[in-house]
């Protein structure tokens, strides 16, 4: 069917699952059922990170998933990401090795640098302090080495502007696969789309939902009523036509849940399509970041002085 769209394919050659779960929040003891969950569902794609603090316990259940024959490592695809503290060249290397150790893995499928923002080598909070200059074309040369070792199969960044993200790619001699950032109807990215299109790099969406399950972000993302309305007449869940929206927008989506329902209905996206009529709809819902970074701005400390300059304008 035309409208499955069930990989992307990344400037690498290789095709990511276009529907992966996110991991960030899901807490040790709960993160590991809904890794088993979602792979017996279906999931072929499993968003993690150092900074999550469970990438031990998935590296369990993928373990046994692969030992009881449920998919095989090549079924999956698995990314992972390097953390604001481990930007120094030689930091790189060792905490892809972590977090390969910790998820049993010999290589991942996509590792990521995190956020364009470094902290001091250790530190454990954001303290203002801890915040100082990345040299973000040294820890990239870092990451390309990981590319050439085979030990991280695509590379790419989290959490770029445009700017940002063409000011790598001037340099970069490996360029990114991939720039995840946050994008859901109420942060659509329309701008930073156009541009990784015209250079090949893959967008690929976390907090498709808008992070409903967040203490700190106020998201109101699946209760807008334009979305509620095309929901409606699709006989859909609001979470399901913010996914749809967001894999025919041309991105893979990375919705997080520890709900077994919930994750089996987030996986219901494809062999239905939202029409065009409708899809138009939902580029007239207002638009707001909800994930700011705001623990990144310091008036003294670090680059960056204001969220403006994070985002360089794209807020």
């Amino acid at each position: 069917m035309a409208n499955e769209i069930q990989f992307f394919e990344l400037n690498t050659g290789a095709k990511i699952p276009s529907l992966g779960l996110g991991t960030w929040q899901s807490s040790p003891g709960v993160v590991g059922d809904a890794v088993a969950t979602a792979v017996k569902a279906g999931y072929r794609h499993i968003d993690c990170a150092q900074r999550y603090g469970n990438e031990k316990e998935i590296g369990l259940v993928l373990k046994k998933l692969f030992e009881d024959g449920v998919v095989k490592r090549g079924d999956l695809w698995i990314t992972s990401k390097l953390w604001c503290t481990d930007h120094a060249p030689e930091d790189v290397t060792v905490a892809l090795e972590k977090t390969l150790r910790d998820l049993q893995l010999d290589y991942v499928d996509l590792y990521l640098m995190h956020w364009p923002v470094r902290l001091k080598k250790g530190s454990v909070d954001f303290s203002p302090e801890n915040l100082i200059q990345p040299d973000i074309p040294a820890t990239w040369r870092a990451m390309e080495s990981l590319y050439d070792l085979g030990k991280a199969r695509a590379i790419g960044v989290s959490n770029f502007s445009t700017k940002k993200l063409s000011d790598l790619l001037d340099v970069a001699r490996v360029p990114p696969a991939v720039n995840q950032v946050e994008c859901h109807p109420s942060w659509q990215q329309a701008k930073l789309h156009l541009f990784c299109k015209s250079k090949g790099v893959h967008v690929s969406g976390y907090s498709p939902l808008g992070s409903p399950g967040t203490t700190w972000i106020k998201s109101d993302v699946l209760e807008n009523p334009v979305l509620n309305t095309v929901a409606e007449k699709l006989g859909k869940t609001a979470a399901q036509v913010s996914l749809r929206w967001g894999l025919q927008t041309g991105h893979s989506v990375l919705p997080k849940s520890t709900n077994e329902a919930r994750i089996k209905q987030n996986f219901d996206v494809f062999g239905w399509s939202i029409p065009e009529d409708l899809f138009t709809k939902l580029s007239q819902i207002e638009q707001a970041r909800l994930v700011r970074g705001t623990s990144f701005v310091h008036d003294t400390f670090g680059p960056y002085r204001s969220v403006e300059e994070l985002w360089d304008g794209e807020i």
